[in-house]
């Protein structure tokens, strides 16, 4: 009865609205009266109770399912269980999480189409408590901006999106050879194929009715799955649009997500995943959708205004690992294998600061020094002093030739490619090679 009384309070905040459809994809989702409103805690009790409705189980702030020690650092209590484990040649997939997933509808030339998709931030900290996500208010930044889109709801409590998602491509990337002077190999790639591939009108910052932003990746639908969905048999070119990959359980209201590593703060094990991109070169990179619309997003390259964050990927990194510290770059990411090794990039804040955002604008860099030379890039701080010294430029094929000016750094130019990864934890070295909850479906 409490569960009945929650999902029916929500709907009363819509004041009147029109009679559900059938969930059958042949017939489209009633939209409510675009006059109604509704609160974001209202919003959030009838995400929740559609989890419920998906045969999953609603996180609880009041009783969360999982609690987290200082030393796991998991930045969304909502996650259903996390997989530590690094070593490949125990898990193929390497580290992974188990994030709550939500069923929807997206907008297409065809009509309204099924979806399924996560929410990992929000602009409003009620919401984002009640759901268990990263509070992130510099999403709210956005609003009003191309780079959004907006949100409707059914009365049967299903966001119905403005934009779709195209599944069906099939990742390719051919590397790059050396360039004239020797310092760049491999990146920027030769030619990309993004494994997915967004319209005009999608944005994973999502305004809902209730003027919040939300942070929706959208991870499946009809067309296939998201890329970074690990296949369980370690099969990286399997997972290729298998809507049968458990790791998706619709039934169960889940769906597991491969975690990239990163360097913040001179610590590694900065886990998140990458949803989509701006830019078809680091969709491809990084298996992630090519959502355009991204682009459009405020303000470019400024810290702390605008609804975005700088990051620092490098473009020639190191390729192989000399001192443990591994290895890093966009180079090496594009000529290794599928899944095998992400570009480790470098990070400036993390989402216990509310100066963060899951948006991330990347200003690349470029090493001067032979490669036996260059180290790991592991902070900004070390990232500016390299600048300073020579050993680091920005990266010549950046788009933007005006340099980054805020308290980050002042001689970084962006690249005006913007990616969507939200993260997720930065554990101790402790943790590594363990597990929490239920990572797997």
């Amino acid at each position: 009865m409490k569960n009945k009384h929650i999902i029916l309070s929500a709907m009363l905040a819509f004041g009147s609205f029109l009679v559900s459809c059938s969930d059958d994809d042949d017939n489209a989702p009633v939209q409510l009266d675009e006059a109604a409103s509704i609160t974001p805690i209202a919003e959030a009790n009838l995400l929740l109770e559609s989890i419920r409705q998906d045969g999953g189980t609603p996180y609880d702030a009041n009783n969360p399912a999982l609690t987290f020690t200082d030393a796991q650092n998991v930045f969304l209590p909502s996650v259903l269980g996390i997989d530590f484990r690094i070593d490949r040649a125990e898990v193929p997939a390497g580290p992974t999480a188990r994030f709550p997933m939500f069923q929807g509808w997206e907008t297409t030339s065809d009509g309204p189409r099924r979806c399924y998709y996560i929410i990992t931030e929000s602009s409003d900290r009620a919401m984002a408590d009640q759901l268990g996500v990263i509070y992130a208010p510099r999403m709210a930044a956005a609003i009003g901006s191309d780079g959004v889109q907006n949100a409707t709801w059914t009365p049967d409590g299903r966001l119905i999106f403005e934009g779709a998602v195209d599944f069906s491509p099939k990742r390719s990337l051919v590397a790059s050879g050396a360039s004239d002077d020797g310092l760049l190999f491999g990146f920027p790639p030769a030619e990309v194929n993004p494994g997915a591939v967004a319209n005009d009108a999608w944005s994973s910052y999502v305004v809902t009715p209730s003027g919040v932003v939300i942070n929706a990746q959208l991870v499946a639908n009809s067309t296939g799955i998201h890329d970074r969905i690990p296949h369980p048999d370690g099969n990286s070119q399997a997972q290729e649009d298998d809507l049968s990959n458990p790791n998706l359980a619709a039934d169960k209201a889940s769906v597991v997500m491969q975690l990239l590593d990163g360097w913040h703060d001179e610590k590694p094990y900065y886990f998140h995943i990458v949803t989509d991109t701006s830019d078809p070169g680091p969709a491809t990179i990084e298996l992630g959708v090519y959502a355009p619309r991204l682009a459009d997003l405020p303000t470019f390259g400024l810290f702390p205004g605008g609804s975005m964050l700088p990051f620092s990927p490098t473009a020639n990194g190191r390729t192989s690992d000399t001192d443990g510290d591994g290895v890093q770059g966009l180079n090496t990411a594009s000529i290794s294998d599928r899944q095998v090794q992400d570009p480790t990039n470098t990070f400036p804040i993390d989402p216990s600061d509310t100066d963060y955002a899951p948006m991330w604008d990347a200003h690349i860099t470029e090493f001067t020094v032979p490669e036996n030379e260059r180290p790991i890039l592991k902070s900004f701080d070390q990232i500016n002093q390299l600048l300073t010294d020579g050993v680091l430029i920005p990266f010549r094929g950046n788009g933007n030739p005006s340099p980054l000016a805020n308290s980050l750094s002042d001689l970084l130019t962006a690249t005006g490619a913007i990616i969507n990864c939200p993260v997720i934890t930065q554990p101790d070295a402790s943790v590594i090679g363990t597990q929490i909850g239920s990572p797997r479906n």
